[in-house]
């Protein structure tokens, strides 16, 4: 198996139904190729974990990278894995949006992934990588 994580930039932020739409799209894709991972999209920007057969995740990388509705795709890490980080997650999300969430609940959706990311016990280096930007990104002061 395989795992690659990689961060990207929005081209414009994406209304809740568009991700809606994104997501009901890539679990879909994700089920049929065996794929599983965890996409997080903060501030406008995009940090995704996939993993699966090399093959598949690099078939499906290619097509990230083109996809027009975000720029700036950087892997930056990628391994070779016995087994997965999210072997039940088809593709984990949770909606938030600075703008239209209480100040409440926007800090523990940020507390929740720092926790998350302090639990999870990374079994290779992209899923360390993965965890460690993901907490860099949240401790980030608001745009």
């Amino acid at each position: 198996m395989y795992t690659l994580t990689y961060e990207s930039v929005a081209t414009k932020k994406l209304k809740t139904v568009e991700m809606e739409e994104l997501l009901e799209n890539a679990r879909a894709n994700n089920e049929r190729d065996d794929i599983t991972g965890c996409l997080i999209y903060y501030k406008g920007g995009f940090v995704q974990l996939l993993e699966g057969s090399k093959k598949n995740i690099t078939e499906l990388y290619d097509k990230i990278k083109k996809d027009p509705r975000h720029t700036n795709v950087t892997l930056f890490s990628d391994d070779e894995i016995s087994k997965r980080t999210f072997p039940n997650w088809g593709m984990a999300y949770y909606p938030i949006d600075e703008n239209n969430t209480s100040k409440y609940e926007y800090e523990q959706f940020k507390r929740n992934l720092t926790l998350l990311a302090d639990l999870v016990t990374p079994t290779n280096v992209t899923s360390k990588q993965f965890w460690k930007k993901i907490k860099t990104m949240v401790a980030e002061p608001p745009m």
